[in-house]
């Protein structure tokens, strides 16, 4: 108020009392508004769970070559899955459904949905149990299987299954390959904001069963060598009374989508092969399509994840290019100033390697990404579940600390999550780790 009097008496021509009057009641009413304003309520990870599948549906290196012979794959197609397999990184524990270990395959769907139901049945009722939730009081539920979309969709069937109420909103994700477990995390995160003091309940999987290519091309062969069964469930809420249990605060989630550029589009995409048999190809190019999309995801996220000493290094490193023609490396920002954990897509050997290198970090700081890979192979949107498990489950997560997800899927896309620990998380938490814990990391064979 003293202020607009200062005003009005150094610039009487300019300023009426009356109008001055008008100026300092607007004032006051921007004041009032900016305190009362609606903030956006946080969004809280309660807690999650992943599947365990039954040690009868393990799939060793033996049975695979004795499958893959005995289903009567030719000899060439036959070796070049036991070459991609040796150097997958897989130990003799990742698992598949059994009704891919009848010989020959016969493919049903409900062999399907059989296996679906067990992945997703499995992880809910672990999570619910693990907390005592009442199914009712689910406000959002969103599933994702990018390849196997049945009729009525997944999220019904959890909905008939556990018996929810009749008004939640419900949706499905499909073909968003790798990455989906993030998008729904995006979703559910919009929808927890708009709908305020509410749970979301996430199921992320993907079918194996119907999937499993029996052909001779070689870029469809792969899925075989890099899939494996698996699934999670995650609580998510924007209840104020939620805090005080939940392990982890979203903090950012930023999405790259380089579904413009054709070589993208085309790297991971379903096709039928000349023999008219249905699989997924993955390019060649996989590597430098999933390197152009981690550096314009990195692009925007860096901003609001890296100290300003980072930001300004990497931004001195692209002058000094531009001015010297080429001739200086650009600055790789270390993202260990921003994070103290580390969620690589357990997409394969290569993948997780090629982001330690290129990032510059630690084989600690990989270990969690190469140990799921190891144990549970790729178990696609569900993989990053897997590693925060992992990490959990070492004791190493500790009130403050910082983790980020990083997700690939077709289309190509890279879509990341920075979650932030809000409570001590013990490694005495029962997950799926907890039994064997002791026993990792393992030295996995070149």
């Amino acid at each position: 108020m003293a202020r607009i009097q200062e005003y009005v008496h150094v610039f009487p021509d300019l300023v009426e009392p009356a109008t001055a009057c008008y100026m300092m009641a607007a004032i006051a009413g921007l004041v009032l508004m900016y305190l009362l304003r609606k903030r956006e309520p946080r969004i809280y990870l309660v807690d999650f769970s992943c599947y365990q599948p039954p040690k009868s549906y393990r799939l060793t290196t033996s049975m695979f070559l004795e499958n893959v012979l005995l289903d009567g794959t030719d000899p060439e197609s036959a070796a070049f899955q036991i070459k991609i397999l040796e150097k997958s990184g897989f130990s003799e524990e990742t698992s598949i459904p059994p009704s891919l270990a009848c010989l020959p395959i016969k493919k049903s769907l409900q062999f399907a949905l059989e296996e679906v139901k067990a992945v997703m049945f499995g992880a809910v009722s672990d999570l619910f149990n693990k907390h005592n939730i009442n199914p009712r009081e689910i406000d959002v539920l969103i599933s994702n299987s990018s390849l196997f979309c049945p009729t009525p969709s997944l999220s019904t069937l959890i909905i008939n299954k556990f018996g929810m109420r009749n008004n939640i909103r419900s949706f499905h994700l499909s073909g968003m390959g790798c990455s989906a477990g993030l998008i729904a995390v995006g979703l559910a995160k919009d929808l927890l904001r708009v709908h305020e003091n509410s749970l979301a309940l996430i199921v992320s999987t993907e079918g194996l069963h119907l999937n499993w290519y029996t052909g001779k091309v070689p870029s469809m062969l792969l899925t075989n060598c890099l899939f494996r069964m698996g699934g999670a469930a995650v609580l998510m809420s924007s209840r104020n009374q939620d805090k005080s249990r939940a392990k982890y605060e979203l903090q950012h989630l930023v999405r790259t989508n380089n579904a413009q550029d054709d070589q993208s589009h085309a790297c991971v995409f379903q096709d039928i092969d000349p023999e008219n048999k249905q699989g997924i190809s993955i390019s060649k190019n996989i590597l430098h399509v999933a390197g152009d999309a981690l550096k314009a995801n990195i692009g925007a996220l860096g901003p609001l994840v890296l100290p300003l000493s980072e930001q300004f290094r990497y931004g001195v490193s692209i002058l000094s290019r531009k001015v010297w023609s080429g001739r200086r490396k650009i600055h790789v920002p270390d993202f260990k100033k921003a994070f103290e954990h580390f969620c690589i897509h357990a997409g394969g050997r290569a993948v997780i390697q090629g982001i330690e290198k290129n990032l510059g970090l630690r084989k600690e700081d990989v270990e969690a990404s190469k140990m799921a890979l190891y144990r549970y192979g790729n178990t696609s949107s569900s993989s990053i579940w897997y590693e925060l498990s992992y990490i959990e489950a070492k004791g190493r997560m500790k009130k403050g600390d910082r983790v980020w997800q990083i997700g690939f899927g077709s289309g190509f896309k890279c879509n990341s999550a920075v979650w932030k620990c809000v409570s001590d998380v013990g490694a005495e938490s029962a997950n799926v780790w907890r039994e064997i814990i002791h026993s990792y990391p393992m030295e996995v064979p070149n």
